[in-house]
């Protein structure tokens, strides 16, 4: 007898309609909009089995019995994430705000959709018995006796082409082109499953922690954080998200948290053919902080490029990972200045925690690198940070990262920046910020060229973490043609990003440009959701040009620098451009006493150029330590 779904006979007869959706559970067909949908047997049954219980909950274990009772060796825990996460892409259900499948989390699923089900025309049945007639055939009673021997002969004949047939797919199977190696993985956000969007640090502090420790305990190539979290929450077809990232694999999952119990699933899979290799669920106590760890062996494990590890682990209190995981969380999710209480909270649980000492560090280095905190009361913390992080810990790449970027800010010890990145570098060659580091290192030595390949290195690991990481050495060494060109790119991903228009912005000034200066600073603005601040800057051009547009921005960053910290060396920059000089080297002579951190950069900017022969300005120059700069004129713009 024709079935649809084991154990659900009556669904053969029905057709149900929900959305713009309508499944026939009789042809065995899901149409949308009257336009056939390719969907894959088991997401069909499964999503006939939803559609028969609309507003009822549908257990996994449910699923599973009916699914796949008869499967002895599928896992069908991966199954049934496999089928709904098919079913959501065919739907384009989002399962954050859900239309149809709403996820009740550590029990199974609803359809929340309204459902018409309405009966189909009935099948014919054929009988399998063999006195069963079938249709234009006489019946049995009537036909004439079979001939034995002709009969025998037949099936002879039948046994030996079904014989030859096994032994020639036998050996087209011997003979098939061996799969392709995976030699390069993305690891997907994971979906925080917990019904509680305070745990989402939690799944994205375990993202991450997976990635860094599957980049650790393998030898593959892992795809940045900051590259696969444009994923976060999309619904596209995994090959085409592998293709875009250029890998050969992409790890997914999910991750809930109930009490102190944790509930981790995840998936391996092949991209070019979107078939599953290996599935796994984990089921920790929250004190358990091994557990991204031990998710990284398994998957290097079932994909033959685990590197050894090291038998000692150092103990983590759970308490100071979790701390731990809340500001990695913030600070990867743009909100820097928020995650420095959390850095501080784990190390007071646990002072010997290294990673959380890496982190403070990090935050300081971050935090004056962009004006956010004062050098005068950071910079002792920060070196503190660093320099703690590295005793506890010395083969850690980002304590390494973290020294190399105090020695290049704070101290202006270019030397020993140059051997702390080199240093980061060996110990992870594929994370793409060391690389942006070293850039700026081999920068701020005039070595530009060298400075120009770290970054596109930098770039080529990780496009997403810093796009801005080729054109900012451009700019450096003055080809702002080839920086302009190289933002068009980047920005062709990104059209808008604030932070590459800002930086537009700045090359077209330092170009001479300051039209299409003010137009990318608007932009800019804009983006950043400031419109007024832009409407502003372009009415200070109309009126005063250039030298106007440069005195809005001197008011403006004066006006924020009685509440806030402001650079002096930005205050310099303005009154640079406006050819001022004893005001810009009385602002150099604040940022050497405040060790500022643009310092290191003001030989790169042509609105210094005026003051290359100055005495002043020279010996400003030679206690930075900087080696000189080829000489070249500035281009003060007109009034």
């Amino acid at each position: 007898m024709l079935y649809f779904m084991r154990g659900d006979t009556h669904s053969v007869s029905k057709i149900y309609r929900f959305g713009d959706f309508r499944l026939d559970c009789g042809s065995y067909e899901l149409l949308r909009a009257d336009h056939p949908v390719k969907l894959e047997r088991k997401p069909m049954e499964l999503l006939a089995l939803f559609a028969s219980r609309q507003g009822q909950l549908v257990t996994r274990a449910e699923i599973a019995e009916r699914l796949w009772s008869n499967d002895v060796y599928v896992d069908t825990e991966h199954g049934i994430n496999t089928a709904v996460r098919k079913l959501r892409l065919t739907l384009r259900d989002d399962p954050a705000e859900p239309k149809f499948i709403k996820t009740v989390t550590g029990v199974g699923y609803c359809f929340v959709a309204p459902v018409i089900a309405e009966p189909a025309p009935e099948l014919r049945e054929i009988e399998t018995s063999p006195h069963a007639s079938v249709p234009g055939e006489p019946a049995a009673s009537d036909r004439p006796a079979a001939r034995p021997r002709a009969h025998r002969a037949f099936g002879i004949k039948v046994a030996a082409a079904l014989a030859l047939f096994a032994g020639l797919w036998l050996v087209k199977l011997r003979h098939r082109p061996t799969a392709p190696v995976i030699a390069s993985l993305a690891v997907l956000p994971l979906d925080n499953f917990s019904g509680d969007a305070s745990q989402q640090y939690l799944a994205e502090g375990m993202t991450d922690e997976l990635i860094t420790m599957i980049a650790r305990n393998s030898t593959l190539q892992i795809t940045s954080r900051t590259s696969v979290m444009q994923y976060k929450g999309a619904r596209r077809p995994l090959s085409e998200i592998a293709h875009s990232l250029g890998v050969d694999g992409i790890v997914e999952g999910s991750i809930a948290r109930k009490g102190n119990q944790v509930h981790m699933t995840l998936q391996l899979i092949r991209a070019d053919t979107d078939s599953h290799i290996w599935a796994q669920s984990f089921d920790r106590d929250i004190s358990d902080t091994s557990l991204a760890q031990e998710a990284a062996q398994e998957i290097a494990k079932q994909l033959h490029s685990a590197t050894p590890v090291p038998k000692t682990q150092r103990y983590i209190n759970p308490a100071a990972h979790d701390a731990y995981l809340r500001g990695k969380y913030l600070w990867l999710s743009d909100k820097m200045q928020e995650s420095g209480a959390y850095f501080r909270q784990a190390i007071e649980i646990q002072p010997d925690y290294a990673a959380a000492w890496a982190g403070l560090a990090n935050y300081y280095a971050e935090g004056v690198a962009n004006d956010y905190l004062d050098p005068r009361t950071s910079l002792g913390l920060w070196q503190e940070a660093a320099k703690r992080a590295l005793q506890l810990e010395p083969d850690l790449a980002e304590a390494h990262l973290a020294m190399a970027a105090n020695y290049l800010i704070a101290q202006w010890d270019w030397a020993n920046a140059d051997l702390e990145s080199q240093r980061a570098i060996s110990l992870d060659p594929r994370d793409g910020e060391s690389y942006y580091f070293r850039a700026c290192v081999l920068a701020a030595m005039n070595r530009h060229a060298e400075a120009i390949k770290a970054a596109k290195k930098s770039v080529e690991l990780a496009p997403y973490e810093r796009p801005e990481a080729v054109a900012v050495m451009y700019s450096f060494d003055r080809q702002f043609d080839a920086a302009l060109a190289e933002l068009q790119l980047r920005r062709e991903a990104v059209p808008n990003n604030g932070y590459l228009l800002f930086l537009l912005a700045d090359v077209w000034r330092r170009k001479g440009n300051y039209k299409e200066a003010v137009d990318a600073w608007a932009m800019g603005s804009i983006a950043s959701g400031n419109p007024q601040s832009a409407a502003s800057a372009r009415l200070a051009y109309r009126q005063g040009g250039a030298h106007g547009f440069i005195r809005w921005q001197l008011l403006q960053r004066g006006n924020e620098a009685k509440k806030d910290y402001v650079s002096p060396v930005e205050l310099a920059g303005y009154h640079a451009q406006l050819g001022e000089k004893n005001s810009t080297l009385a602002l150099l002579e604040e940022g050497v006493r405040q060790r500022a951190a643009d310092m290191r950069w003001i030989q790169e900017d042509p609105a210094y150029d005026f003051l290359n022969a100055d005495p002043q300005y020279r010996s400003i120059i030679n206690r930075i330590g900087r080696p000189p700069a080829p000489a070249s004129q500035a281009r003060i713009p007109e009034k």
